[in-house]
């Protein structure tokens, strides 16, 4: 890492701690480093000095100087790049926008396009913002994530006031979440609930969440059977009662039916044939919940191209009954 970069604070990271934050980030970073970094102001949480035992917020952003490379003997990420976006991402960056207001902005987000830094990547959302800002002075902010190459709604608050009020309604799962997933097979039993408590596999490279009873954070998903190609798959609409990483591909895979284009949990069975695409076929398909200035917020994205041609060549119909969870 050899230049300052900006990194904002994410739901599932507010109230924590400056220095639990760089530890859970960027690990191999000493703390008397950390607390050197501080004292010099090269550390700063929306421009100001900051002490190693501040709170972070939701949508704060944080300046990290250059911090040199992470050692060799380890699997933590490297510093991402800030990417300089061509035309054509600020132009689908724009087209991808289903809700804008004062407070608000809803993105769609493509498929492929990481919501953060991480491993290898030179381009993200996150650095992204600033194209976001229509006639705003500050870039929105990042409420939650989605997965890389998940497509779908994701919440981005065009001031802290809204970003604290968004992130207290994800944090109190006041928030209805609906996903779409094609999967592998047809489960069992036609809806249910997956309760699973899952961990992060040590080592190894890459992220990757295992079942685990004992060390396991509690993970819970709802799911529902909409519709079938026969036996060969099926569309099931998701809700995660909790929200823990990976944990609808986990818990898809733990039934028995992976989600089709997801090879880190499904292996080569998670592939249809056919010209089926290979990629990941889970969208955040809705959401609904309080809006920060008051009133109900509730959004749909359509599906990302790749799955829409997959819901024509199985001879998937969309209808409204898809969408029941969000009526609820």
């Amino acid at each position: 890492m050899s230049q300052v970069i900006t990194r904002t604070v994410v739901a599932d990271e507010a109230d924590l701690r400056l220095d639990r934050w760089f530890k859970r980030h960027y690990p191999w970073l000493g703390h008397a480093k950390l607390e050197k970094l501080l004292r010099t102001g090269q550390v700063r949480v929306d421009g100001g000095r900051v002490k190693a035992a501040a709170r972070l917020e939701v949508g704060q952003t944080i300046r990290i100087p250059p911090l040199g490379e992470p050692p060799k003997d380890t699997d933590e990420p490297r510093a991402p790049r800030v990417a300089r976006a061509s035309p054509e991402r600020i132009a689908e960056l724009e087209a991808a926008v289903l809700h804008k207001d004062d407070a608000v902005i809803v993105l769609n987000k493509p498929a492929g396009l990481a919501t953060q830094g991480g491993t290898g990547l030179t381009e993200h959302l996150d650095c992204l913002l600033g194209y976001l800002k229509f006639g705003a002075a500050e870039r929105p902010r990042l409420v939650h994530r989605l997965d890389k190459d998940t497509s779908g709604v994701l919440l981005l608050a065009r001031s802290a006031k809204a970003a604290a009020k968004l992130a207290e309604a994800l944090r109190k799962r006041d928030a209805h979440k609906l996903y779409w997933a094609l999967v592998m097979g047809v489960p069992d039993q036609r809806m249910g609930k997956i309760d699973l408590p899952l961990a992060k596999l040590a080592g190894g490279a890459g992220e990757r969440m295992v079942y685990d009873e004992d060390e396991g954070k509690n993970a819970v998903s709802l799911y529902r059977t909409i519709d079938t190609a026969g036996k060969r798959a099926a569309w099931l609409g998701m809700a995660p009662l909790t929200g823990r990483t990976h944990q609808l591909r986990v818990h898809a895979a733990a039934m028995g039916t992976p989600i089709v284009g997801d090879g880190k949990y499904g292996a080569a069975e998670a592939f249809l044939t056919g010209g089926v695409s290979r990629k990941l076929h889970l969208h955040a398909r809705g959401i609904k919940l309080a809006h920060p200035d008051g009133g109900k917020l509730e959004v749909r994205a359509p599906l990302s191209p790749h799955m829409a041609a997959t819901w024509d060549f199985l001879g998937l119909t969309l209808d409204k009954s898809a969408d029941a969870w969000l009526e609820e």
